[in-house]
Order: structure tokens, then C-alpha cells, then sequence
């Protein structure tokens, strides 16, 4: 095509197709061609008409191909135009004006528009059709009570002939009595029908005119109209049956189109289920209406009619299948009617029948819909998730609603999958099914969203799938339902759980996020330092109501249960009965008293103009009306009865109970609560002048004097309060420093400066000066820098902490820094080895670079040369993570597999060494350090089956792995997100608690251990005191330790053949064998108790056969020494091997011969026991820092008082 260049000095005239142009013209066009050539065309008008598209009525345009012309100048009036009216003149003049979409603008087009195109119109169509049927139906009943068949000689045509065969009169079958004013109004309303079909006849064609005539509606709609019309112009014709009820399946056929145009009308959508039910519906109704006008008029040309009533009774009674068989068919017209009308139904019913139970078992799968009435009239929350397990769904549930705030709440489960077998089960439960609506579908739907009503929810949660292979992807999944959620809810509080925390800043604007690695690896850390911190704060985010193992023989069971009860509350401080008293005094002061008086221990508060929660922020913070008080307790203040009994004489009765309605320090005791309530065990405290200062009571009868314990003041004291050193380190007040230390004084304080992470919390934390190269981070491979090559040659001072991961992930950052934060004294921090499959990147060695003692090597738990070269010998802590390759399999409880028997063959090789191991499933904590022969084992898996029988939702707490803190699933956690809907401070305190988090001022977990010098205190109530009065901190629990019987008894016992009534008696005398099994008041030394069973023991096996016990035991001690010899000489070996020491795996004695449990805010007549270890709230050392600190002493902690309590 060659180029034109054209120069247009006026409007190029455009015609569009199906309409003329007006004015359409062009004038004066100069055209220049490619070869220099001009060529004038002459102004022209007309008029022209087009087909489709745009036409350009110009036709003296002449295209000669050329070379590239050079465009000649203007000429000097085209410049000064120009250059007077600049752009706008170019504007003017080469503006052309198209128009779009002209076909729409013609007659057919336009009524297409209004009858078909255009939802409401189209809908007003529908609906005005479908009063005209009903209306042709009605009228025709109205002509059936007004026939009178006697008046049918005289209107009729050659009704006076005889038309009788066969007791048939014919002639009343092609004849009625139809009145004036009904033939009228039919006739009007043919005539409306009749256009309008044609019309839509007209409109929709489409090509083919017969598939358009041949339509059983438009030959219904064509029978029922044209006779009528026929009868306008030819009267005796007024008379002539028409089967008007016909119309009632035209009605039929418009109320299925009006429903389809209500839907796109209003842009909503009701359910395949109910259009099916509705078509059905009218289905069986228009059967039976044509069968009962077809059979009544029939019947007029018998012997005896029948009415309309007596034709339904008929028709219902036959198309039931009942037939009683009074009224029938008389004449073989009306019976051959009732065999076409059952041979009708028998082909379209089924059909009907088919489809709905088609869209009935397809609802079942997706759940159907929560209706928009249900919504607006009651309150519900969505649980969003990509698979559903039972597991996670009997966790959510019995965590949602075990508090009273939520029992009038429904959840709606949406998920993409279809639902399980053991799900559905649950779903069937009346429990459930009244309250969970599972709904088949997806987030990123905003269909399956207004199924599940989101936009009117009260809470989303939005759960990962932690079992799949690629977590990343999981977590990809999770961002985009989230994402999705906010934009069709932007309202709808969102509760979202990630699994990778380089994820998390993608939903930062949720309202609450747990991500699943920052948790899981700062509560495996703290492990490390404070015993069975996991346990702890499972306990915690747990709710119950302490009543698990209250029926259990044993002492120990009984007290871990009922502290298991304790939860995070919170309440302001001036509407709380436990701390309004305290307006104005500090906040140390407030927590021992009332932890003294009312037994609660109070964490943490939040100032009303701040919103960060301070965990324990010493006595210089004074507690104000509108504070915000954290406290742990069995339940909260609101469901507590608060009832004083007065004692007037000890040894008499106690007089009426009181009600408390105001602060008072009247001697009180255990008092009842109705149902719905806790009561309060308060304590006999009687406030003297000098305060809280307890009277060192006599320890012997000899009158020496027990130490006393400072009281703790109300208003901190400055004197008192010895200042501490940022920079300093509590370890380097030690007088003198040795060689040894030369190392750790060398480490700084500072921010980390490589976070490998978008959004983790700076924490201040020991660095190094410089950075260490890449190469000296190897642990097992020499370098330049470091030539040792195994942890013995390091010589640590401090035993190491082992973690065994599948890869570096930036999970493992969050272990690392709780572990080196800046509270941890230098002189005590623990070399850190990552034990990994799959060697770090750059990237992960860039963050880790900058912390002391960190260091990291490839291997595997399963390999014992690695656990070796790795320290494992020296190590006080091995951590076992969880693999993702392992996470999903065919058999979901079989992805612990390879990680439990791992750990039991560590347990076997190294009794001694602390092994925490981290679970998918928190079922399978069963087999660890599983042993088959154990009775007290089997008898703990008894009464775990009776706990979950009762509905406990801490059935698993009584094994002894988790109650040593030795084990640990992440899935125990989800409840955390889960109380987040009711106690939305939940996440908050827990990242705190576990260092994730540090706010100015707020403290942090530590553990103290209890020696052999510090029993003078005796009970946990002093012990409190002691700690606020001396470095205000806030214990909150103890993790204790007791001795428990050999295993060989057990095993003795276990393959003794007994019978059944033996069996059920020794069951009950194993239980019996815990150290704590008698009250703590009677026994209070743990030595003492421990014989005392050892020898009950050893008398009840005397009774039994003395010569075949004591040849098993023999053998099951000849059985045990060789095995252990076994493993001894194969960890010798391979040392050997490796050119390792042997010197120190002699040392390793077996000390698993005890039982470890976590009692969470015990009573302070509770009392303490050796090597018990304390949880402590420590405060905040920078919140002590003064502007100028003293030249002297830099010690945070007086020991002026006692001997200080040992650190863990």
C-alpha cells in the first residue's frame, strides 16, 4: 500500500453503517502524493450509506506508489495562522468525529435490548408474562364454575343434532358455556400473548424459522391464543373449547426464566438446590392441574361429571400410588387422559428426581450456603484453611469454645477440599452439627467468600497446611487468602498463622499473626536455658479448668493438673477486687501481696496512653487507676467469689461468711463457689504496723532463729535499688578475672547489624567486635584462622547446646538470639553448633557471623561419627528439629518416624544427655523414650485414655516427656491464635515471655535453681517475698524434679504371669510409687519419701515368688549390663576411630530414674524442694540505668540478706 501524505483543510465527512450522514460532505482537499504530485479534489456533498464499519466518503483519492517525497513548505498566511492560534487550529481542522456501536441504534436492536439484553426490564418482562398464564388459568376455572351445559343448544353450532355415541355426548366436549365478559377478557389476554410471542419470536431468530416454530412453547402459545382471536372475527365460534389450562406450563417456563433474570437483576445467587426444588415444584403442580381440568372437562360428556374438587381428589389420590378407587374415570376419553398424564409423569419426574439428587449430593460436598438471614441475626467466625485434619479441627473447636463469650457462635469451615470421612463423623456429633457449617470452596473466590458471608463475620482464621513438603509454597497459599479476605472484607478482623517468618511482613496488616519457626525456635532455645519453658507455655495458652488427674493416686499428678489450670487474664485496675488496693504503690509491691493474699501472680501491666504491655517492670513503676493488670490465675476475676470467714477464736467454730465489698485484711480460708465460678484459697494474713514483714519463727528447739526476709516496700526506694551497667556484665563483678575469661570479656553489646529477615524485632545482643570469616565457622574443618577440627579441641568452658536441622533456615536466627541476648551473663553463655543436612548459604552465615561461639557443621542424628565430631559428648542439650522432608506422608502420624527412633537410639547411646525433640504430631510423644516393659508408662497411657474420655483438652499433659519439657509440637501452639479472639494480649505476652520481643522497660524469663542452702525458706510464698524484696523479681512457677522407682521392679512386674484380679491390683499399687504420693506436709524431705516407697516396693515383690523374682531380676540385670556394655564399647570404638578422647564417655551415668513436672503458680504454702527450679520474670536492667551511675558496687542483686540462689 503506498503512503499518502494528505493535508485537510476542512472535516472529512464519515458515514456509519444502517444510518444516513447528515450534511456529509468535504470541501477542498489537497492531497500530496509520495512523488511531489498534488492532486485538488473539488468540494463535493451527498449522502452515503454504509455497511458495517466506518466509510470514508472519499472517492476521488488517488494512490500512486513512489519513492519518499519531502514535504514543501507552507505557504506565509498557513505560518501566521499557525503561529497565532498554535495546536488548537490543527485541532479544529483535523478532528474526526466517530461514532461507536450504531448497530444498537436500530429498531430490532433496541427492542432486543428492552425485551432480552436488559436485566430489569427483561425481568419486568418475565414477570408480566407470568401474571398473564396464571391469569388464562384462573379465568378458565372462573368459566368452568359458570358452565352450565343445559344453555350449549342455543349458542352453539348444530348443538340440535344428535352427537350421543356410546353414552358419549361429543358435543359437549368441543363446546361450552363461556360467558360474555370471560370471552372478553380471554380474548384481551390472547391478544397480549400472541403479540408478545411473536415479538420474541421475531427477536430471537436467529436463521432457521422452523426451530423456532416448532418449539412446544410457541405451539402451546400459538394453540391457546389464536382460537381466541379467531373468535373475534367469527362469533358462533365464542363457544369452542380451547385448553386455556395449558398455560399453567407456560407459567412454568416463565417463572424459570424470571428467577434466572432475578438473579442477574440483583447479583445474587441462590442455589442450584433451590431452582431445582422450585422446578420440581412447579412440575408436579402443573400435572396435576392439567390432569385435573383435562379429566373434569372429559367427564362432562359422560353420564355423571365431575367437579374440579372431585377431579384433584383423583388426581392426588392416583398420582400418590394409593387409588382408593371411589372416584374413577367413566368414559375411555378421561382414561385415556390418565394413561397419557402417568406415562408423562414416569418420564419427566424421574428426570426432576435425577437432577436433584445430582445437585443434593453435590451440596452435601460443598456445604451448601450460611444464609445472608443467619449472618445479620447471629455471630460467626470463617476458619479458612487448605486442608482439613481432625486433629486441627477438634483443637480449634475445643479451644473456641471453652470460653463463655463464645458459645453462641458459629464456624463456618471453608476449605477447598472435599470433606473427610472422620470429619464428617465429627460434623454429625450434636455437639457440633448445631454450630459448624462446613462449606466447600475457596478464599480466592469472592463467590465461595459471600457463601461463607465473610463481610458479616466476626473473625477470620487463616490456617497454613504445616504437613505440606514446600512450606514456602504453604505459606505463598496463605498470603493470597489473606489478601483476598481484606479486599472482599476489609473489616473482617483477621487472625493468620505463617510458617516461615521471611513471610510474615506480606500480612503485617493482619490483626494478629503467629508465625509458627519464631515461636517454635525461641521456645526450643529457652529450653536450653530455663527447664521445660515449652511446657510452660503450652500450659499457658491451654485452656482448663485444673481438674485433669484429680482423681489419680499420686500427689505429684494431682498438684501439675490443678496448676495446669492457670491462665493469662487481665482486668484494669480499678474494677479489680485482687489490685485496687494497691493504687499508688509499686508494682513489686503490689504482686507479692497479691499473690500472698488472693494466690494470683500478677506479670505484666499497660499503661492506658501506652499500648505496650510490660512484662514485670520493677518496683519504680507505680501502679495507676487505669492501668491494665496481667495476671495468672485458675480463672478470672469476674467468675471469682470472694468470701471471708472471720475467725474470733482458733479453736472454735467460724462465724457467717461475708461478702467482699472493700479492701480488708480479715483473716480468711478455702471457701465454695457455685458453679460458674472459682473459689479463691485466700490465706490467714493479719497486716501488722510494720508491714508484710514476716516473724522468723523458731527452727529448732534449741532457739536459734530462722533468717529473716526483708519486706517489700511500697514505694521502691532508691538506696535500695543498686543501680546496673549496660555495658557491664554481672558475671564481671567477680573479684579477679582469670585467662579463661579473656574470650568472653572480648564480646560486645549491640544490635545485630544483618537481620536475614524482613520484620524481626532488634534485640540488643554479645557480638563479636569483627565479624567472623565464613571459614572459622566450620566446626568440623580446619582453616587458616582455627586449625581445631572437633568441639574438643576448642576446649569450651560451658557445656554446648546442639541443634539438628534439615536446613539453615531463618528460623533458626530466632534460636540464636535469645540465646545470646544481652541479660545473659557472658561468662554463661553456651557454645552454639548447628548439626545441618544441607550446608548454609552465604546468606545465613552473613547473619550468624556477627555472634560468639556459633558454629555449625554437616551431618545428621543418624550418623554417629557426626554426633561425635560435633561435641555430643559435651553437650548439655541436644535440639531436634523437626524436618520438613519428613513432614508429609502416606500415613500422616507416620511423619515422626524417622525422628523418634533417631532419638531413641541418642536416648539409648547418651542416657545422660538432655534431648528436646520437636514433634509434627503431639499424639506420637508417646514413644518417646518409649519402653516396652515399663507398667508406670502404661499405666500414665491408662489414665491419659481417661482424661481424653472426660473431654480434657490437655489429655497427653501426664506424660512424662512433656512434663520434662523434653518434647514439644508445634501444633500445641495453634491455640495460641486461637485464644487471640478472646484475649487479644495473648500473642504479645508470649513473644515476650520468649524474648521474640523486647520492649523498653518490659522483663524477661530466666530460671533460678533452689540448693541445698536456700531450703531455710521452705515454702514458695516466702520464696516470692524473698525475690521482690531483694531484686524485685516475679516468680511464676517451678519446674521440679523428683526420684522415681528402677525399672527393674517394672520390668519384674510386667513378666510376672498374672491373673486378671492381680492385674487390677497391682495397677493400682504402681501408681502408688512417686515419691510425692503422701502430702508434702507429712513428707517434705524428697530422700526420705524415696526410701519409703523403695521399700514398700521391695516388700511387696518379697510376697511374691521369691525364687522365680529374683532369677528375672538376675537376667534382666545380666540383659541390661551387656547391652549397655554394648553401646559403651561402640561409642568407644568409633571415638577411636575419629581420634577423639575416651576419657570422658566413662563419666555418663543413667539418670533417668525421675520424674520432671511444671506446677504454674503454686500456692505459697507450697513447699520447696532441692534442685527445684524457679521461673522467673526478671525486670528489665536498662530500666534501672541511671544518668550518672555510682562509682561503687555495679551488682543487680543484694545478698546482703541470705545466700543467693543459684542460676540454672
Amino acid at each position: 500500500m503506498p503512503e499518502v501524505l494528505a493535508r485537510e483543510e476542512d472535516v472529512v465527512a464519515v458515514t456509519f453503517p444502517g444510518e444516513k450522514m447528515r450534511g456529509a460532505c468535504y470541501t477542498n482537499h489537497t492531497f500530496e502524493y509520495d512523488d511531489g504530485s498534488t492532486h485538488l479534489s473539488p468540494g463535493r456533498c451527498g449522502s452515503s450509506r454504509g455497511g458495517r464499519g466506518v466509510l470514508m466518503n472519499v472517492q476521488d483519492l488517488e494512490m500512486i506508489a513512489g519513492s519518499a517525497s519531502v514535504v514543501p513548505s507552507l505557504q506565509t498566511r498557513f505560518r501566521f495562522q499557525d503561529l497565532l492560534l498554535g495546536d488548537q487550529a490543527l485541532q479544529n481542522d483535523d478532528r474526526v468525529h466517530v461514532e461507536f456501536y450504531v448497530d444498537e441504534n436500530t429498531f430490532k436492536e433496541r427492542l432486543k435490548l428492552f425485551f432480552i439484553k436488559n436485566q430489569r426490564s427483561s425481568l419486568r418482562i418475565r414477570i408480566f408474562n407470568f401474571c398473564l398464564k396464571l391469569l388464562t388459568c384462573v379465568l378458565y376455572i372462573i368459566r368452568v364454575m359458570t358452565d352450565n351445559p343445559g344453555q350449549l343448544r342455543n349458542t352453539c353450532i348444530d348443538c340440535n343434532g344428535t352427537t350421543m355415541t356410546n353414552d358419549i355426548n361429543w358435543e359437549l366436549i368441543f363446546w361450552v358455556d363461556r360467558k360474555v365478559p370471560v370471552w372478553a377478557i380471554q380474548v384481551i389476554v390472547a391478544s397480549i400473548s400472541f403479540i408478545e410471542a411473536m415479538l420474541l419470536t421475531y427477536l430471537s431468530y436467529k436463521g432457521n424459522i422452523w426451530e423456532q416454530i416448532f418449539q412446544v412453547s410457541f405451539l402451546l402459545e400459538m394453540l391457546n391464543t389464536v382460537p381466541f382471536i379467531i373468535t373475534i372475527f367469527w362469533p358462533p365460534l365464542r363457544n369452542l373449547f380451547i385448553p386455556v389450562f395449558l398455560n399453567c406450563w407456560l407459567a412454568k417456563c416463565a417463572l424459570e426464566s424470571m428467577i434466572n433474570d432475578l438473579h442477574r437483576a440483583i447479583q445474587r445467587t441462590h442455589s442450584a438446590m433451590f431452582n431445582q426444588v422450585l422446578i420440581l415444584i412447579c412440575t408436579l403442580l402443573c400435572l396435576v392441574f392439567t390432569g385435573t381440568c383435562g379429566i373434569q372437562h372429559l367427564e362432562r360428556a359422560g353420564k355423571k361429571s365431575l367437579s374440579l374438587f372431585n377431579a384433584l381428589y383423583f388426581c392426588i389420590v392416583t398420582f400418590s400410588t394409593v387409588g382408593f378407587g371411589d372416584v374413577t374415570p367413566q368414559i375411555w376419553p378421561s382414561q385415556l387422559l390418565v394413561v397419557v398424564m402417568i406415562c408423562v409423569a414416569l418420564v419427566v419426574l424421574p428426570l426432576q428426581f435425577e437432577e436433584l439428587i445430582y445437585l443434593w449430593m453435590e451440596r452435601q460436598k460443598s456445604g451448601g450456603n450460611y444464609s445472608r438471614h443467619r449472618a445479620q441475626t447471629e455471630r460467626h467466625v470463617v476458619l479458612c484453611v487448605s486442608t482439613l485434619k481432625i486433629d486441627l479441627l477438634m483443637d480449634f473447636l475445643n479451644e473456641f469454645y471453652a470460653h463463655p463469650h463464645t458459645q453462641d457462635y458459629y464456624v463456618v469451615i471453608l476449605c477447598p477440599c472435599e470433606v473427610d470421612v472422620q470429619v464428617r463423623r465429627i460434623l454429625q456429633i450434636p455437639l457440633w452439627s448445631q454450630r459448624v457449617i462446613y462449606l466447600q470452596g475457596s478464599a480466592l473466590k469472592n463467590q465461595d467468600l459471600l457463601r461463607a458471608k465473610m463481610d458479616d463475620a466476626e473473625a477470620c482464621f487463616i490456617l497454613s497446611s504445616r504437613n505440606e513438603a514446600d512450606r514456602m509454597a504453604a505459606d505463598h497459599q496463605t498470603i493470597l487468602r489473606a489478601w483476598a479476605v481484606k479486599d472482599f472484607a476489609p473489616n473482617c478482623p483477621l487472625y493468620v498463622q505463617i510458617l516461615k517468618p521471611e513471610n510474615k511482613f506480606h500480612v503485617k496488616f493482619a490483626d494478629h499473626v503467629v508465625c509458627e519457626e519464631e515461636f517454635k525456635y525461641a521456645m526450643l532455645a529457652l529450653n536450653c536455658l530455663c527447664p521445660a519453658t515449652s511446657t510452660l507455655i503450652t500450659l499457658l495458652v491451654h485452656t482448663s479448668r485444673g481438674q485433669e488427674g484429680q482423681q489419680s493416686p499420686e500427689q505429684w499428678q494431682r498438684m501439675y493438673g490443678r496448676c495446669s489450670g492457670n491462665e493469662v487474664y487481665h482486668i484494669r485496675l480499678a474494677d479489680s477486687m485482687f489490685f485496687r488496693e494497691y493504687n499508688n504503690k509499686s508494682f513489686t509491691y503490689a504482686a507479692f501481696h497479691a499473690h500472698k493474699k488472693y494466690g494470683v501472680c500478677m506479670i505484666g501491666v499497660k499503661r492506658e496512653d501506652n499500648k505496650s504491655i510490660l512484662l514485670n517492670p520493677g518496683p519504680r513503676h507505680i501502679m495507676a487507676a487505669t492501668d491494665t493488670c496481667y495476671y495468672i490465675n485458675i480463672t478470672k476475676e469476674e467468675n471469682s467469689a470472694f468470701i471471708f470467714r472471720q475467725e474470733a477464736d482458733q479453736g472454735k467454730g467460724r462465724s457467717h461468711c461475708d461478702i467482699l465489698n472493700s479492701p480488708s485484711g480479715l483473716p480468711v480460708h478455702s471457701i465454695l463457689a457455685s458453679m460458674g465460678t472459682v473459689a479463691l484459697d485466700f490465706q490467714n494474713t493479719s497486716p501488722t504496723k510494720s508491714g508484710i514483714k514476716l516473724a522468723p519463727p523458731l527452727e529448732n528447739e534449741g532457739g536459734s532463729r530462722r533468717p529473716s526476709i526483708a519486706p517489700v516496700l511500697e514505694i521502691a526506694d532508691s538506696a535500695s535499688l543498686l543501680p546496673c551497667d549496660l555495658l557491664s556484665d554481672q558475671s564481671e563483678d567477680e573479684a579477679g578475672h582469670s585467662d579463661e575469661d579473656i574470650t568472653a570479656n572480648e564480646f560486645v553489646k549491640g544490635y545485630p547489624p544483618n537481620s536475614p529477615y524482613i520484620g524481626s524485632s532488634p534485640t540488643l545482643c554479645h557480638l563479636l567486635p569483627q565479624k567472623a570469616p565464613f571459614c572459622c565457622l566450620r566446626l568440623d574443618q580446619g582453616c587458616e584462622h582455627v586449625s581445631f577440627e572437633d568441639a574438643k579441641g576448642y576446649g569450651f568452658k560451658n557445656k554446648l547446646i546442639i541443634v539438628s536441622a534439615e536446613t539453615a533456615g531463618n528460623g533458626l536466627y530466632n534460636f540464636i538470639v535469645p540465646l545470646r541476648a544481652y541479660y545473659r551473663p557472658r561468662r554463661e553463655l553456651n557454645p552454639i553448633v548447628l548439626l545441618l543436612d544441607n550446608l548454609p548459604d552465604d546468606h545465613f552465615l552473613e547473619a550468624i557471623s556477627c555472634f560468639p561461639m556459633v558454629y555449625y557443621m554437616g551431618g545428621t542424628i543418624d550418623n554417629l561419627d557426626s554426633l561425635l565430631q560435633c561435641g555430643v559428648l559435651y553437650a548439655d542439650n541436644l535440639v531436634v528439629v523437626d524436618k520438613e522432608s519428613t513432614m508429609s506422608a502416606e500415613e500422616d502420624y507416620m511423619a515422626d518416624a524417622k525422628t523418634i527412633v533417631n532419638v531413641q537410639t541418642m536416648f539409648r547411646l547418651f542416657p545422660s544427655l538432655s534431648i528436646i525433640t520437636e514433634l509434627t504430631h503431639p499424639s506420637n510423644m508417646r514413644f518417646m523414650q518409649f519402653r516396652a516393659k515399663d507398667c508406670y508408662s502404661l499405666a500414665l497411657s491408662k489414665l491419659e485414655k481417661k482424661e481424653r474420655d472426660k473431654g480434657s483438652n490437655l489429655a497427653f499433659m501426664f506424660r512424662l516427656p512433656f512434663a520434662a519439657g523434653r518434647v514439644f509440637s508445634i501444633s500445641m501452639l495453634d491455640t495460641l491464635l486461637y485464644q487471640c479472639f478472646v484475649k487479644d494480649y495473648m500473642i504479645p505476652i508470649a513473644r515476650l515471655l520468649l524474648g521474640l520481643d523486647t520492649t523498653p522497660g518490659s522483663g524477661y524469663l530466666c530460671a533460678m535453681r533452689v540448693s541445698e542452702a536456700d531450703l531455710w525458706i521452705r515454702t514458695y510464698g516466702r520464696l516470692f517475698q524473698k525475690f521482690c524484696s531483694s531484686s524485685s523479681e516475679i516468680p511464676i512457677g517451678i519446674y521440679r524434679t523428683e526420684s522415681h522407682s528402677p525399672p527393674e521392679f517394672q520390668g519384674s512386674a510386667s513378666t510376672e504371669g498374672l491373673n486378671d484380679t492381680r492385674e487390677k491390683g497391682e495397677e493400682s499399687k504402681i501408681l502408688t510409687r512417686s515419691s510425692s504420693s503422701s502430702d508434702q506436709s507429712e513428707h517434705p524431705l524428697l530422700r526420705k519419701k524415696s526410701m519409703h516407697w523403695t521399700r514398700r516396693l521391695s516388700r511387696r515383690s518379697v510376697k511374691r515368688s521369691d525364687s522365680s523374682l529374683s532369677s528375672i531380676q538376675q537376667r534382666l540385670g545380666v540383659s541390661r549390663r551387656s547391652e549397655r556394655e554394648e553401646l559403651t564399647e561402640l561409642v568407644r570404638n568409633r571415638m577411636q576411630h575419629l581420634g577423639l578422647h575416651t576419657a570422658g564417655y566413662n563419666e555418663l551415668n543413667d539418670q533417668q530414674n525421675s520424674i520432671s513436672y511444671v506446677l504454674i503458680n503454686p500456692g505459697p504454702d507450697t513447699l520447696l524442694q532441692l534442685n527445684d527450679v524457679v521461673f522467673l520474670i526478671r525486670p528489665d536492667p536498662l530500666a534501672h540505668v541511671p544518668d550518672a551511675p555510682p562509682p561503687q558496687t555495679r551488682r543487680c542483686r543484694s545478698t546482703t540478706d541470705t545466700p543467693e540462689l543459684s542460676k540454672v
